[in-house]
């Protein structure tokens, strides 16, 4: 899946990898891939821009720490984060809801079953 297609969702996407605890940006893009079952292979020129737009807005904060003498920074998701995801899944939701009701046979009202 190319990035393109992730339009107003990767924000929501990051913000969902980081409520389970604070990882580093590799690691990021690796549990988009497993989660996606390797759907989501995103390059690094997508995610970090992304982040730091995140960390800007305050959704998720950032701390840099050395592992094995390499510099990495590690991002964690704040409470205006959580919060922000709170939101993003109702948003996705309604979304869903919505655009099912053409997308999927039987679920408009009055459709034919």
């Amino acid at each position: 899946m190319k990035a393109q297609a992730l339009h107003g969702h990767l924000d929501a996407l990051l913000l969902a990898v980081l409520e389970k605890g604070a990882l580093h940006g590799y690691a990021i893009i690796e549990a988009l891939r497993a989660r996606s079952d390797g759907s989501l292979d995103l390059p690094t020129g997508t995610i970090y821009p992304a982040l730091r737009r995140l960390e800007r807005a305050g959704h998720v904060a950032s701390t840099w720490s050395t592992v094995n003498g390499r510099e990495r920074r590690t991002y964690q998701l704040t409470d205006a984060g959580r919060r922000a995801l709170a939101g993003e899944r109702a948003g996705w939701r309604e979304f869903q809801s919505t655009v099912g009701r053409f997308l999927d046979p039987g679920t408009a009202p009055g459709a034919p079953v």
